[in-house]
């Protein structure tokens, strides 16, 4: 497969830039990957598509307000802090993404807040954008290590705002309301710069439907980085080398889903990270393994799929690497297809958009 195959024209107004009021009504499609047979529903249908003994893997990581806006020492040039991970906690150490570079070099000082209560020295260059802060943060001598560690998250975290995509940037800017609507209502493990999209369709109500069903939810963690939305920039998609991201799947999970497969049931990853994570811990036979690492697996066709039998995705953009294993799983030519009708019919595309379920 090559990159210009996975191009199509996606309209602006196609682009999801609010969620819908209630998570669970946005819209879905129903790809039958075995016939093409395309259904139009609403989200909350999906239960319709299975029964006691299935099982749903859900990526439960939680996304911290890592973009923030400061001012440069001396000249006060605003700066655009992306935060990516912490390194150190310790030292208070982390590596960010800064815009425009240019005008950051090692040395300088940055200035967190209206009332500059956070200061941060530029210590290394990582990337051409990349740069490593340590953030020169005292705290209450009062306080242990720990308390004074999450004092700290907190005073950086209150002057961050939601990461929203590129896609939505363009025509919004982040309000407060963000951060809750991009968040899974079961997040649980701090660590992403971008949500595990497809769950954010899922509504407590749908949850205990599902549990009352007999439907079975597994959690596993990855944390999505911003390699999922980085430009590919090479034709032949064999060259292509992702960003790794930090992943853990523990026995209860495992558990959960290995017995949906040895009773011939049906397993659904929610979201391509859950796919990604799943597909980088299975075993023999299918089985899903306990993992803890990091991954930079790249699915794209021809690709063949251990764990899952069904898979839940949002709509995504054009030459995406989410695009690429949702035609994995259901075939180029059927899912490319329905791409064209979500075009057509005006479902939204992107971290807002609206949900294709993939199924047999």
């Amino acid at each position: 497969m090559k990159l210009s195959q996975f191009k199509f024209k996606l309209p602006d107004e196609n682009i999801g830039l609010e969620p819908p009021y209630h998570r669970d009504e946005a819209r879905l499609m129903v790809l039958h990957r075995k016939t093409g047979i395309i259904e139009h529903r609403i989200f909350k249908d999906i239960i319709d598509y299975f029964d006691d003994g299935d099982s749903f893997i859900f990526n439960d990581s939680q996304v911290f307000p890592a973009r923030l806006y400061v001012n440069k020492e001396k000249t006060g040039a605003l700066i655009e802090v992306f935060l990516l991970r912490e390194l150190n906690a310790d030292m208070r150490l982390w590596d960010v993404l800064v815009d425009p570079a240019r005008k950051i070099r090692i040395g300088n000082k940055l200035y967190f807040g209206e009332d500059n209560s956070l200061v941060a020295e530029v210590i290394d260059n990582t990337t051409s954008r990349g740069r490593t802060l340590r953030f020169l943060y005292d705290g209450d001598r009062d306080k242990t290590e720990r308390e004074s560690h999450e004092e700290f998250k907190q005073s950086l975290y209150s002057l961050g705002e939601a990461p929203l995509t590129d896609e939505v940037r363009k025509f919004r800017k982040a309000v407060p309301e963000d951060m809750e609507n991009y968040q899974t209502i079961y997040a649980k493990h701090e660590g992403a710069v971008t949500p595990p999209a497809t769950g954010l369709h899922f509504s407590r109500e749908l949850m205990k439907r599902m549990e009352i069903k007999g439907i079975s939810q597994a959690f596993i963690t990855l944390h999505v980085g911003l390699g999922n939305f980085r430009t590919i920039d090479v034709e032949d998609l064999t060259k292509h080398k992702t960003d790794s991201e930090d992943m853990f799947i523990g026995k209860e999970a495992c558990d959960i889903v290995n017995k949906s497969k040895e009773g011939g049931h049906r397993v659904c990853a929610v979201g391509t990270t859950t796919m990604r994570a799943i597909e980088t811990a299975v075993g023999p036979g299918g089985f899903l393994k306990e993992f803890e690492g990091w991954t930079n697996k790249f699915i794209f066709p021809p690709y063949e799929f251990g764990v899952a039998n069904a898979f839940v995705s949002n709509f995504q953009l054009p030459l995406s690497l989410m695009l690429m294993m949702q035609c994995a799983f259901g075939e180029f030519e059927y899912v490319m297809n329905a791409y064209e009708t979500a075009v057509k019919e005006g479902y939204k595309f992107g971290s807002y958009g609206d949900a294709l379920l993939i199924i047999d």
